[in-house]
């Protein structure tokens, strides 16, 4: 054993990995304290804690933080239409910041010098944590064993994490591993790795965890009412049978159950990771998909025009921001309260149909809407006057006019 150097958090799973780790980082040394974030997986938490203590953990912290993990980060991406290069809802990204926070909250709680985590050195959630970790805690040292030359050299797959578990009492798993890593929170569950890795590959039938394939699903539809203020939503309503669901937890997790049964929220695609390469992954996402669709109708409904342009252009850069893992940055903070700004008047409720994979809007209603009936009206002329447009239109050639007369002249 080697010479006490201090004391170190580790973001703990309960899996082989980071069940390797705990024993390795006490090999070097180190008091180890384990630290499992709840944010919605399917865990055992209890067998978990029994575990990391069986494995020499000198404490275990396991908080839940699906609450929180909802109202503090689901919703605001929910606010802002949040959607990284076109279909990924950012379920792993939010939930990082979510887990850092806690994990160095812990961390100057107990006076440890150290955090770690299981991460790899290729993917994007090192870089996630980390800089959660020294926005929150400037002075906190990282051990990111992944990145260490002694340990990776040492555990070069998982046959070598099995045979250390077994040389050192690590209970492994006895049934076989899928041959893909898996990811789960409250939002989604992603897959990576493995046969995966070829993008040519078709995900295999029984991957599939949060949603029914959409093939087998109900034939018939289940039609939700989601009542939103200031962009959140803060009703589900489900019109087949009556049941009404309040709470942000409660209502998140009846639209996962909605969603799942009838396959919505899959996505298999290629996406940049921030660390510059390009990864393949497939996602479930059902919850955030009603509510993606959800919150984008009722925000057209009842938001001026050049204002949504402008928080749309600020929703992509937040969306990037917190792929790559800067959430506590500045800009991020800034950005984030431009578009609760926007959010003031996003108020009022969305009729959605479920069905085979899809999310069908049937209509909106709001008490501060933009949509003015009467003057939108093929039946009625209300407060306008047709014969202006041709102003408006003749305004708006001129511009057209002088670029043709331009080209007519470079091509002679």
């Amino acid at each position: 054993m080697s010479q006490q150097k201090g004391t170190v958090v580790l973001a703990y799973s309960g899996g082989l990995d980071t069940s390797c780790i705990l024993v390795w980082l006490k090999e070097q040394g180190y008091d180890v304290i384990a630290y499992m974030a709840n944010i919605g997986q399917d865990e055992d938490f209890g067998e978990a804690r029994k575990k990391a203590l069986a494995l020499g953990a000198k404490k275990v912290f396991i908080e839940d933080m699906r609450k929180e993990f909802v109202e503090g980060f689901i919703w605001p991406a929910v606010q802002a239409n949040a959607i990284y290069e076109d279909r990924y809802l950012l379920g792993t990204s939010l939930a990082r910041p979510c887990i850092a926070r806690h994990q160095v909250e812990i961390a100057k709680k107990e006076g440890a010098e150290y955090v770690s985590h299981g991460a790899t050195g290729k993917g994007n959630d090192q870089i996630r944590f980390e800089l959660t970790c020294y926005a929150l805690h400037p002075k906190i040292k990282i051990i990111a064993p992944w990145r260490m030359p002694e340990f990776y050299n040492r555990f070069r797959g998982r046959s070598d994490l099995m045979e250390y578990a077994k040389k050192h009492g690590i209970p492994v798993p006895t049934t076989p591993k899928n041959p893909w890593s898996m990811d789960e929170n409250l939002m989604h569950i992603s897959y990576e790795g493995g046969i995966l890795e070829n993008p040519k590959n078709h995900a295999p039938s029984g991957l599939y965890v949060k949603t029914k394939d959409p093939t087998e699903s109900p034939n018939t539809p289940d039609v939700l009412e989601i009542e939103f203020k200031k962009g959140v939503p803060i009703q589900v309503t489900n019109l087949k049978d009556g049941s009404s669901h309040h709470s942000s937890l409660e209502l998140f997790l009846y639209l996962n159950e909605i969603a799942g049964k009838h396959g919505v929220g899959r996505i298999d695609i290629v996406e940049n990771r921030y660390i510059g390469m390009k990864s393949r992954g497939i996602y479930e996402t059902p919850a955030g998909t009603i509510l993606y669709h959800a919150h984008l109708d009722i925000e057209a409904f009842t938001m001026d025009r050049e204002v949504r342009k402008i928080k749309h252009s600020l929703a992509l850069r937040f969306s990037e921001q917190v792929y790559n893992g800067f959430w506590y940055s500045p800009e991020c903070e800034f950005v984030r309260s431009c578009i609760e700004n926007s959010q003031k008047m996003v108020q009022g409720k969305v009729r959605v149909s479920v069905l085979k994979g899809q999310v069908y809007v049937l209509g909106r209603e709001a008490p501060h809407s933009l949509y003015n009936e009467e003057l939108v009206s093929m039946d009625v002329q209300g407060d306008y006057e047709p014969s202006d447009a041709s102003g408006f239109i003749r305004i708006n050639s001129l511009r057209l006019k002088e670029y043709h007369r331009l080209q007519s002249k470079v091509k002679e």
